[in-house]
């Protein structure tokens, strides 16, 4: 895990957007789901890992009913202190446009390697256990599925 895709796309003297550096935590995992109204609408899902937020853009917003997939396109790992950025983000400069904070919480990790990351997520909009799985991953490196998983007590 790297910041350096992140802080190489940024002029941190016209963004208000964290440099960051790279913090290890095992307990209270960050996660956090941000609408950005940047070109186009779309919602930006974070979580903690390796110290770092693993991010992806997730176009039609995040699902909150069981088997319900979403595209979710990962993009470059940003800092921790970024869980806490709500704000403007300078016409011109990568990512411009408003970002305001959608969901915020914890997440546990229960299955985690290349192919998936399954996690048990206890935010203020989105609770369970969520997945996401990388969509045909020889040919491509980005693109993920992010559904709900039905809850096996009902």
């Amino acid at each position: 895990m790297s910041l350096k895709d992140y802080q190489e796309k940024r002029d941190f003297s016209k963004t208000k957007e964290p440099k960051g550096n790279i913090k290890t935590s095992k307990k209270n995992r960050k996660y956090i789901i941000q609408k950005h109204h940047a070109t186009n609408l779309h919602y930006d899902l974070r979580i903690e890992m390796s110290g770092v937020l693993r991010s992806w853009a997730i176009p039609k917003g995040p699902p909150s009913e069981p088997n319900v997939k979403r595209l979710a396109i990962q993009t470059e790992d940003h800092p921790i202190e970024y869980v806490n950025f709500e704000g403007e983000i300078p016409k011109g400069e990568y990512g411009a446009g408003n970002v305001e904070i959608w969901d915020k919480g914890t997440y546990k990790p229960l299955e985690v390697d290349e192919q998936k990351i399954i996690i048990s997520i206890e935010g203020v909009r989105l609770r369970g256990t969520y997945c996401l799985i990388k969509i045909n991953p020889r040919k491509d490196l980005k693109n993920w599925l992010f559904f709900k998983k039905k809850d096996s007590s009902r």
